[in-house]
């Protein structure tokens, strides 16, 4: 093999195809990354059993062939080199690339011991990349992190004809995500869980284009694969897949349909700035308290009696129906608030209370006096508070 290609399209290739590689992966070849070119250019691809990664990229090849070599050293050199143009050449034992003055020597791993990359499935829809990206990051901030519970580490993806859904939930909050997108055929249906991180890591690292293309096969138990394809903008493209994961997602989206007996409407950034300054004050494990008056709502957090911090809000508070207000006070969890209020992408925010300790909606909204959005609705379990 004997490729020449410019440094930064490398440097960015090797970067996007080495993230997937494994930690502590299962067989030396898994942490390897393969180089294969040939008349249509280099094609860069990781795997590790779970999660595929395939990048291609125009190069000159003189001479067509295939190199395995170690992923984070090839992706740490190609980080490092000057501006010039980079030459590889590879045999069955090793690598040689050279830009400007530099030189390394890559050892070769044995391509044929490395596994055959899955091939993308059928492609059920194509959605613009930035929306695609922007659902997702509103979405995953849900999604929980305990690997010992995997349903709650995926996002669960329903396509039903025109409309997608992303839901995630880590049993102490909830997101829902729906937009429009443009499926392969109007009786689009299907559902998959995502491992969140990928889904992540994939929404944005393909942006670059104009379109995502979204793959689904639904197989037998743990047979399932979803695969994404996006234009790198310059005649490249990047492809990943990933095994999609088993288990009952469970049965949340009622808690989005919340009746509150109760509504505030506030600004985010003012309602971000001050969380971000009364939560410095916040015991671990204790709630920050929102103060819900006539036309304000004061944040609280304390450390015992070290140290105390408060700050009012001017809001929008709503009664609904008659009699005595059912909340005058609620507490969040403050790293699920703060997370929350930066998922939104609007100026405003409704919180919909029904009752102490009970679930309490967040939706946007462009102005105070407007109608909560419902495209984005996230749902955080209220701290009980003392007394």
């Amino acid at each position: 093999m004997k490729v020449r290609v410019e440094r930064d399209v490398l440097a960015e290739a090797v970067a996007w195809a080495a993230r997937s590689l494994p930690n502590r992966p299962s067989a030396p070849v898994l942490a390897g990354l393969l180089l294969k070119a040939d008349d249509t250019g280099l094609v860069l691809s990781s795997y590790d059993n779970d999660t595929s990664a395939r990048i291609s990229i125009a190069a000159e090849v003189s001479d067509e062939g295939e190199a395995l070599v170690s992923g984070r050293l090839l992706a740490e050199i190609a980080r490092s080199l000057p501006n010039k143009p980079v030459e590889l050449t590879a045999d069955d034992s090793k690598m040689e690339l050279v830009c400007g003055s530099s030189r390394f020597t890559l050892q070769g791993l044995p391509v044929m011991e490395y596994p055959a990359l899955p091939s993308l499935p059928e492609t059920v829809g194509t959605a613009p990349s930035g929306d695609f990206a922007q659902s997702v990051a509103q979405v995953v901030v849900a999604a929980g992190r305990d690997e010992l519970l995997p349903v709650f580490t995926a996002v669960r993806m329903e396509i039903d004809g025109y409309t997608v859904s992303l839901l995630a939930t880590d049993r102490y909050r909830m997101a829902l995500k729906e937009f429009t997108w443009h499926p392969a055929t109007s009786q689009a249906s299907g559902a998959a869980l995502v491992p969140a991180r990928v889904l992540s890591e994939t929404a944005k690292s393909m942006t670059a284009g104009e379109e995502i293309a979204l793959s689904l096969s639904a197989g037998s138990s743990g047979d399932g694969l979803i695969g994404f394809e996006g234009d790198l903008g310059s005649g490249g493209v990047r492809q990943t897949t990933t095994r999609l994961l088993d288990g009952d997602f469970p049965k949340v989206r009622h808690l989005m349909n919340i009746q509150p007996a109760l509504s505030v409407r506030a600004s985010v950034a003012d309602l971000t700035a001050a969380a971000r300054r009364v939560a410095l004050v916040a015991e671990r494990n204790t709630p920050l308290r929102m103060l819900i008056g006539e036309d304000t709502v004061t944040l609280e957090a304390a450390t015992g009696d070290q140290a105390q911090a408060s700050e009012a809000i001017d809001a929008v508070v709503d009664l609904h129906g008659s009699g005595e207000p059912a909340i005058t006070a609620a507490g969040f969890n403050p790293n699920y608030l703060l997370d929350a209020l930066g998922a939104l992408d609007v100026p405003y925010v409704n919180f919909a209370f029904t009752a102490p300790g009970k679930p309490c909606l967040l939706t946007g909204l462009e102005d105070l006096a407007g109608d909560p959005q419902t495209d984005y609705r996230h749902v955080i379990m209220l701290m009980r508070l003392p007394g």
